[in-house]
């Protein structure tokens, strides 16, 4: 564990430098830093990870906090792996993105020393196993993220989102702190491992420290309905924060999760169900709206919520295998969504990544002004369409492996007497290949409305050139990821079913491991066959090389394509939104033309959330009235609000003496 403190020390350390070196040599501070804690921690989880074992520490940290333990087991180990590997890509990209905002009077300084507590937080979050101290590292994750997000805080948009981030999660920490008073009322102790034995037999108490640790950790990870904060927070953000954000931190809300349900052990049915259905609601809602959205971040941002909710079907279907006694089930489900953060954290940095990249050549974000950049952005463009394969969770990139694990488990549960199992599990199938289905189509909209094609503005016309090679670098390392993980997946399962095997407890789990290696060591094969097949028709192609007369042909007054003959963003999904009408508020912008030859004319549609539109701002709109109706209180007059202090304290003393007796 020495290494482990020395890891932390080194982040803690990287971002106090920041502060002082140079503006051109801060964000190089922080990716040495993170490297150099990336490789320290791998020597520890790595260690737990392949032995199965346990590594622990415990650290007097305060009289009032007392002893601390800081643990290593299966499941911290492969989070830490995650966060600190993952968090060191966001900062090497860092440095190629954040150079035009060097040297002009920005909080670049703050920002690294942000961004260097929020790694540190992260992988406390994760390794701690006392209550106290565990909401203390939340509370500066959460802190550090919001100075992170709000960097461009003179813009209007970008400080109320992170102001709408913040007040999410103080939501959130009420709802862990409110599970942690129930569990230290029963086992009179702040550590989790009082916790787990003071569940054991209680299920009505597992119960409902499930829910409320579910709703504080679902705020964090992003499930519906508790997913509002997120596509506005991730856009305002800069990018290498979006790509660390989405990709490795709102997985700390999944770790909460995982962590209550070791207290809990053998989950009820009710609370496994209700995980599941929450999970397949948010994949479904979370593809739903991204399909909708022109802002290319935010399209992203909805895909994270969608990706939360197969990562919390897969926990859902293990939990179902937990209550219903089936191990097989429960291995497949856990290992499948294990196995998804991992997965989602590598596409979706690397599309996270390539979005920034196009933000920076083209200072827009909206997909209907872009196009045609693969010409003049290769790299970037062949990248976010890797990213694009693999979150579709099309072969042979990581994303088929872990969701076909979790179609693995819930087919495995079908032939279950239960028939609510069975009913249930037809329907999560359904709403899984739903989920995928809707992916292709978002994706296929956002990489061809951006990439291919002709330019739709001077913006996309006027690129030259791709970005620097330090972000093209972890860019194509996690490409490289996605598909190493898809062709080769059998080394990563093995490492998954290690946390996997803390939730199942059970002997059958190695017939299972076996199992599943010779299953995907198959599917392996068959990848290789493929990806053979595919180089030798692409040789063919290029050895044959036939020349082709092209002639132009009467086109009766056609003369060359443009950007106005091509699918917008809009009319490109329109076909499927508008079978989906009720689940979308729509509201259009536009000026009609008058005259014979008019100036100006435009039409846009913008969907908004229908959750934001009718139950969020109305709430906000409510209570912005209800605390207008006391502005005059704050007058600026000093004897009035004397006069409030003295009435207050007259009120205090009257109640003391009457109460008092």
């Amino acid at each position: 564990m020495e290494i482990y403190f020395l890891a932390l020390g080194m982040l803690f350390v990287g971002g106090l430098l920041s502060i002082i070196v140079k503006e051109d040599w801060k964000f190089k501070v922080c990716s040495i830093f993170s490297l150099i804690a990336s490789v320290l921690l791998l020597l520890p989880a790595g260690a737990v990870l392949l032995t199965g074992g346990t590594l622990a520490q415990t650290v007097y940290m305060s009289p009032i906090l007392g002893d601390v333990e800081f643990v290593i087991d299966p499941l911290s180990a492969f989070f830490v792996l995650v966060i600190s590997i993952m968090s060191f890509f966001g900062t090497l990209y860092a440095n190629g993105y954040m150079k035009p905002y060097l040297n002009k009077g920005m909080n670049v300084s703050s920002h690294c020393f942000f961004l260097m507590m929020l790694l540190v937080s992260m992988i406390l979050v994760v390794t701690v196993q006392n209550a106290f101290f565990f909401l203390i590292v939340w509370e500066i994750m959460s802190l550090s993220s919001f100075f992170l997000v709000i960097f461009e805080g003179e813009k209007k948009e970008v400080l109320s989102a992170g102001i709408k981030y913040l007040v999410y999660m103080h939501l959130s920490v009420i709802f862990i702190i409110a599970a942690f008073v129930l569990l230290n009322i029963q086992s009179n102790s702040l550590t989790f491992v009082d916790f787990a034995s003071a569940l054991d037999g209680n299920e009505s108490l597992a119960n409902i420290v499930f829910f409320l640790a579910f709703i504080g950790f679902g705020i964090k990870a992003g499930f519906v309905p508790f997913h509002n904060w997120l596509p506005d927070a991730h856009p305002a953000a800069p990018t290498h924060v979006s790509g660390i954000m989405s990709g490795v931190m709102i997985k700390t809300g999944i770790y909460g999760i995982l962590r209550v349900l070791l207290f809990v052990g053998t989950p009820s049915k009710l609370i496994s169900y209700t995980v599941l259905v929450i999970a397949a609601i948010s994949a479904l809602y979370g593809v739903l709206y991204a399909i909708t959205q022109h802002d290319i971040k935010r399209l992203l941002a909805y895909h994270s919520i969608e990706n939360i909710g197969i990562i919390g079907m897969g926990i859902g279907i293990g939990m179902l295998g937990l209550a219903y006694s089936n191990p097989v089930v429960a291995t497949l489900g856990f290992a499948g969504g294990i196995l998804h953060i991992l997965n989602h954290s590598i596409f979706k940095e690397l599309l996270f990544f390539a979005a920034g990249g196009v933000y920076l050549k083209t200072h827009t974000r909206n997909i209907e002004k872009l196009g045609g950049l693969i010409k003049n952005m290769p790299y970037t463009g062949l990248m976010f369409i890797i990213g694009s394969v693999a979150i579709c969770g099309l072969p042979p990139f990581n994303g088929f492996i872990s969701e076909f694990l979790i179609y693995a488990g819930m087919l495995k549960g079908i032939p279950s007497s239960e028939i609510n199992l069975f009913i249930t599990l037809i329907l999560a199938i359904a709403a899984l290949a739903m989920v995928g289905t809707m992916a292709i189509l978002c994706f296929t909209k956002a990489s061809g409305i951006t990439f291919l094609g002709n330019p739709r503005s001077e913006n996309a016309k006027n690129v030259s050139g791709d970005v620097s090679k330090v972000m093209i670098v972890p860019m194509g390392i996690l490409a490289f990821l996605t598909f190493f993980i898809g062709m080769y997946p059998q080394y990563f399962i093995g490492a998954v079913l290690v946390p996997a095997s803390m939730f199942v407890r059970s002997e059958t789990i190695l017939p299972v491991f076996n199992s599943v290696m010779e299953l995907v060591s198959t599917l392996s094969w068959y990848f290789f066959i493929f990806l053979i097949l595919v180089l030798v028709l692409f040789a063919i192609r290029m050895f044959i090389n036939r020349k082709a007369d092209i002639h132009n042909t009467w086109g009766c007054g056609y003369d060359r394509a443009n950007n106005h003959m091509q699918y917008t963003a809009t009319s490109y999904a329109d076909l499927f939104i508008s079978t989906l009408k009720p689940l979308f508020k729509r509201v259009t912008h536009i000026k009609k033309p008058k005259d014979l030859f008019p100036k100006e004319a435009y039409y846009e549609m913008e969907i908004q959330d229908i959750e934001e539109a009718y139950i969020v701002k109305p709430l906000i709109n409510w209570d912005e009235k209800f605390l207008t109706k006391f502005e005059r209180i704050q007058s600026g007059n000093i004897q009035q609000y004397i006069l409030f202090g003295l009435i207050f304290l007259i009120i205090a003393i009257i109640g003391m003496v009457y109460f008092g007796g």
